[in-house]
């Protein structure tokens, strides 16, 4: 009995992970959509970070959470392994080639906040999607952007203080939190009450909370 219901439950699995054509083509769409949203943060963000890290270095970190959103809708829409990493590497992607100052750093951010995102998704074994989930999502592309910053660029931040690097990495994760995670599961249900997300199961459970 326990062998014919393992026998099952595998290929449930695999067809649960299997990628379908309409899984790609929302994805292309959310990450062009999202990097629009990047593009448009780039200036609003970007003075909110400098403006707030003027007043507090490292406090900066409290406005890069919309940037790390890619990850948590494309994760709590698709529901498949790799959809946060892909949404947000799209987002990055577009956002660097309608233009901005960090050019290709952007995209190569992008890979490490949707891996952060990402491995949210994979340790509750792509099963689980609420809230809180969405939430340590956002934490996750927060501490990957963190980690990033950390080594990258002509001046790392690991040449900085350690007050400086727990202010970031606090702020990063505040940010990830309410900004990616509340924001982003906040929009998804948005979208999957306009109908939106019928062929998901975003879209069936809103349903069913109607």
């Amino acid at each position: 009995m326990h062998a014919s219901t393992s026998a099952h439950a595998a290929p449930a699995t695999a067809h649960r992970f299997r990628w379908r054509v309409v899984d790609i083509v929302v994805a292309a769409v959310l990450g062009v959509a999202l990097g629009l949203v990047f593009w448009a943060w780039n200036t609003v963000g970007y003075a909110w970070f400098t403006a707030m890290d003027a007043l507090t270095p490292g406090l900066g970190g409290i406005a890069v959470g919309i940037w790390l959103i890619g990850g948590v809708i494309g994760g709590l829409v698709i529901r498949k392994p790799g959809a946060a990493l892909l949404v947000e590497v799209l987002a990055a992607v577009v956002s660097m080639l309608i233009g901005n100052m960090w050019g290709v750093s952007t995209v190569l951010s992008g890979i490490v906040q949707g891996l952060g995102a990402e491995l949210i998704f994979a340790l509750f074994l792509y099963a689980r999607f609420t809230l809180p989930v969405a939430m340590l999502s956002g934490i996750g592309a927060g501490v990957g952007a963190w980690i990033f910053e950390l080594f990258y660029g002509a001046s790392p931040n690991i040449l900085k203080t350690l007050e400086f690097n727990t202010i970031y990495l606090v702020s990063l994760i505040v940010s990830g939190a309410l900004l990616a995670g509340l924001v982003g599961w906040l929009a998804v249900r948005a979208l999957a009450a306009t109908g939106a997300l019928s062929r998901f199961a975003a879209g069936r459970e809103a349903r069913r909370e109607v």
